[in-house]
């Protein structure tokens, strides 16, 4: 079996938590909604968005739309803003691993699922992408997570063979769609699990510091 040389972030659940109840209780508010309407019609008509087919004012339409209600352009922005700090905790254990695989010589990617202003965002954070030898966000591809496509251009823009590379992701389907097209992949639940699991000695990998102190 080939050494893995490159490391595949997800973002959701993976670089950055979940989003926690009051990050979701403010985005709710925004649009005026019940948390669990607002939570439902946020994730309905997703992939349209991740895909970069439809603008966010589209989208957030979408959204009102199937909550029975109706933005005015002016709340766009803010819903905007708000969508945007759902994702905004990061977890810094998996960066200071980031850290190590590089300076160990690994390659490293972030592969995600986002819509534009979150990868505007992501962009325009000081130092968030100086972590990634490649950067593949759907919005900017036009293809999303399972399919072939979005993986096959992440292994191509490392430079490595799908055997080489592990992806990391949150979602049953998008670790299936990597197996797919060879590349190894692990479901990812939280960092004490992978440490739990033991996955960077599995792949031979170098230990998170975190986990040598133990």
């Amino acid at each position: 079996m080939e050494q893995v040389r490159a490391v595949i972030f997800d973002f959701g659940g993976v670089l950055c938590f979940h989003p926690d109840e009051p990050r979701w209780r403010r985005a709710a508010e925004a649009a005026g909604l019940p948390v669990e309407t607002f939570i439902e019609a946020f994730w309905a008509n997703r992939i349209e968005y991740d895909a970069g087919r439809w603008t966010p004012q589209q989208y957030w339409q979408s959204v009102a739309r199937i909550a029975g209600t109706h933005f005015e352009e002016s709340r766009i922005p803010e819903l905007i803003r708000r969508e945007i700090e759902l994702w905004n905790h990061y977890d810094e254990r998996v960066f200071a691993w980031i850290n190590q695989l590089r300076a160990a010589g690994y390659r490293t990617a972030i592969l995600s699922n986002l819509p534009q202003p979150l990868g505007i965002e992501l962009r325009n954070t000081p130092g968030f992408l100086e972590h990634f030898d490649y950067v593949a966000f759907s919005y900017e591809l036009g293809f999303v997570k399972p399919q072939a496509e979005i993986y096959l251009e992440t292994i191509g823009g490392l430079g490595v063979e799908p055997a080489q590379g592990l992806f990391l992701d949150d979602r049953v389907d998008n670790v299936e769609g990597a197996c797919a097209v060879g590349l190894r992949a692990e479901l990812y639940s939280s960092w004490e699990d992978f440490l739990a699991r033991g996955l960077p000695e599995r792949y031979a990998l170098p230990a998170p510091a975190e986990a040598r102190r133990q």
